[in-house]
Order: structure tokens, then C-alpha cells, then sequence
């Protein structure tokens, strides 16, 4: 049971954060809110304060933030379409916003427990293709193809999400063989071609990295945090391709929040086994994980959504004049139910693999 409520107090954090984005922003801007809520479905506990209605709601998989004229002509001069293109703009963005904030401050407390992965070899892998094109332990590999590499995470979210494609690595190599020394490294680059190792599973180079390392100066801990927030959204992004791809399938790209919910409550229970740290670096994990992909989706340019929402806006601002808000209006509607039906599709999906 606790499990479980953990898994609620995570998804409640997230939307909270989401939707307050939206109300702190709809207030900086003048415009009133009528309802801020966790939740869907019938309220559970409701109460008032100034103009505004807070609630807790049955269901704790969603959230609003209920603006006075948001979705229609309203001549109230704190109606959301009173307000300047720009506000209006800022109010909607604030969301998302908000989340990629929460997923960098989980990304903090995670650096600040681990610390952050590196990609300087320590050994190559005979037999491999990284050992027959050269590379050796101390090599530090700066790109894969086009792509910058932070971390050695990098080079296997590549490989996974393009498998068995020849690459282009980039790496450095230290003067005498150890970064100790001093003195300009060398850059090289190499063509390689990954092998399917049947052990793992998966398309490899043979190459080694170190584990985690803490980082020194502020300076490096606050780029540490930004990039596991990079990773989360390169990562998303990659899965959306191999999903496009038809290299993995949708039952296995999209978890709905039953699955996660259930994902969720299952590692934190076996973390609480290990003591109060390792619950707290899982937790903020999933916060990471949860909120930047919360603030991914909503920025899509879909009907309904922020991003279809913003995409409207971008519009208004560029032509001078909006679009005629009935017509806006009907979008968003049937992009709602869009969302509806789909969420009810992997609502079922996901409680017929949990009965399985």
C-alpha cells in the first residue's frame, strides 16, 4: 500500500508542479482563475479562496488550471484572451516549464548522490571492433557520428536506438597515454561498425567506461544536472524514432499510468529495502524521468495539449489577429477526445497485461 502511495505522491507532485506553472503565470499576467485542481473525475475535497476554487480530485492522473475566458469570448478584463499574445504565451509555456524545472531539480539530488558518468575508457574489449580500429584505454570519445557525447550513456542510447549502423566516433587521446600529464590531447576519428554480441543482446563496440564520478565546482554540478535532463529528452525522442521506425512496438514504447503506477510502487518498495538513500535517489529518478517526459508531451503540437495550445498562439502572433476562436475551439475539442479515447485504449491495455 505505501508503495502505491508513493507512486500517487509522485504523479500528484508532477502535475501540481505542471499546473501551478500555469495558475503562478495566469496570476503574474491579470488573469483569473476559476479552478485549480489535482486530479479528474468528482471532487473529493474542494475549498475557496479569493476567486479561486482548489481541489483534490478522485483520479490522481491529471490536473487544471481553469482560466476565465480561456476557451471563449468573455468581455471579463481578466479573461485569458484579454490578455497581450505574449502573456498568454508565457501562461501556457509555464507548464511544461515547470516540469523541466522539477525534473532538473531531481536531476541535482541524483547528481549530488552519483555523481556523473564520464567517457574515458579504461579497457577495450579484445576481438571487438574498438580494439581493431585502435582505440585504447584512456581514449576520451567527444562524438558519434554528429551527435556530442557527455556521458558514456550516450554512446549506448546511440547504438540501441541505431542498431548495427556503421559510426563515425570521435575521440581524444591523451599526451602519454594519461590525462595526468598535461599537454594537448590528440583527436582522431574512426569509422566502426558495431557486432551483435549474443551474450547481451545488443549491437556493441568492446569498449569500457568508468562508473560514476563526483563532480567538482559548482559550475561542473549544475552541468552534470542539466545533462541528465538532456538525457531524459534525447532519450524520448530517440524511443519516438525507433517507435517510427517500427523497431520497437507501441505496446513497448508507451506505458500507460496503471503500468507506471505499478513500475513505480515496484522499485520503490525493493529500494526500501536498502535503506532511506536509496529510496530517495529511486524516487528522484522517477521525478526526473516522469516530469521531463510530462513536459516533452505537452509541448507537442497536438490539439488540446500546450504545445497544440502555443501552436495557436505562435500563430496569432505572427498574422497580428487570432484565429477565430470557434474554430480554435472545435480543434482542441476533437483533439480532447482524441486524447479521451486513447487514454481509455491504454487504460485497458495496460490492466489486461497487469490480469495476464
Amino acid at each position: 500500500m505505501l508503495n502505491i502511495l508513493a507512486a500517487v505522491f509522485i504523479f500528484g507532485l508532477i502535475i501540481l508542479i505542471h499546473e501551478f506553472g500555469h495558475f503562478l503565470f495566469a496570476k503574474l499576467n491579470g488573469i483569473g482563475v476559476i479552478e485549480f485542481s489535482i486530479g479528474m473525475g468528482p471532487r473529493v475535497v474542494s475549498f475557496v479562496r479569493g476567486e479561486t476554487r482548489y481541489s483534490f480530485k478522485i483520479l490522481p492522473f491529471g490536473g487544471s488550471c481553469m482560466m476565465v475566458g480561456e476557451d471563449g469570448d468573455s468581455q471579463d478584463e481578466k479573461s485569458f484572451n484579454s490578455k497581450p499574445v505574449t502573456g498568454r504565451i508565457s501562461v501556457i509555456a509555464a507548464g511544461p516549464g515547470f516540469n523541466f524545472l522539477l525534473a532538473f531539480l531531481a536531476a541535482m539530488v541524483i547528481v549530488a548522490m552519483i555523481g556523473h558518468d564520464g567517457t574515458v575508457l579504461t579497457d577495450v574489449m579484445d576481438g571487438y571492433p574498438a580494439a581493431k580500429a585502435g582505440l585504447t584505454a584512456g581514449d576520451k570519445i567527444i562524438k558519434i557520428n554528429t551527435r556530442r557525447v557527455s556521458a558514456h550513456r550516450d554512446v549506448s542510447l546511440y547504438l540501441l536506438t541505431h542498431p548495427g549502423e556503421e559510426v563515425l566516433i570521435t575521440y581524444e587521446r591523451p599526451p602519454g597515454g594519461d590525462w595526468e600529464k598535461g599537454g594537448a590531447s590528440e583527436k582522431r576519428s574512426v569509422s566502426i561498425t558495431p557486432v551483435y554480441d549474443e551474450e547481451y543482446q545488443t549491437y556493441m563496440l568492446g569498449v569500457v567506461f568508468g562508473g560514476y564520478e563526483k563532480t567538482s565546482g559548482l559550475g561542473e554540478f549544475l552541468s552534470a544536472s542539466l545533462y541528465e535532463v538532456k538525457y531524459c529528452v534525447v532519450s524520448t525522442f530517440d524511443s519516438f524514432g525507433m517507435l517510427f521506425r517500427r523497431q520497437i512496438r507501441a505496446d513497448e514504447a508507451v506505458a500507460g499510468p496503471v503500468q507506471i503506477v505499478s513500475m513505480v510502487g515496484e522499485t520503490v518498495g525493493e529500494s526500501r529495502k536498502s535503506g532511506p538513500s536509496a529510496m530517495v535517489f529511486v524516487v528522484a529518478n522517477w521525478i526526473l524521468l516522469l516530469s521531463a517526459s510530462l513536459g516533452i508531451m505537452n509541448l507537442l503540437p497536438f490539439p488540446a495539449l500546450d504545445g497544440g495550445r502555443l501552436l495557436f498562439l505562435l500563430i496569432e502572433l505572427i498574422r497580428g489577429k487570432p484565429i477565430d476562436p470557434e474554430k480554435e475551439g472545435f480543434v482542441h475539442m476533437v483533439g480532447m477526445c482524441f486524447l479521451m479515447f486513447l487514454m481509455v485504449v491504454v487504460l485497458f491495455h495496460d490492466i489486461w497485461r497487469l490480469l495476464l
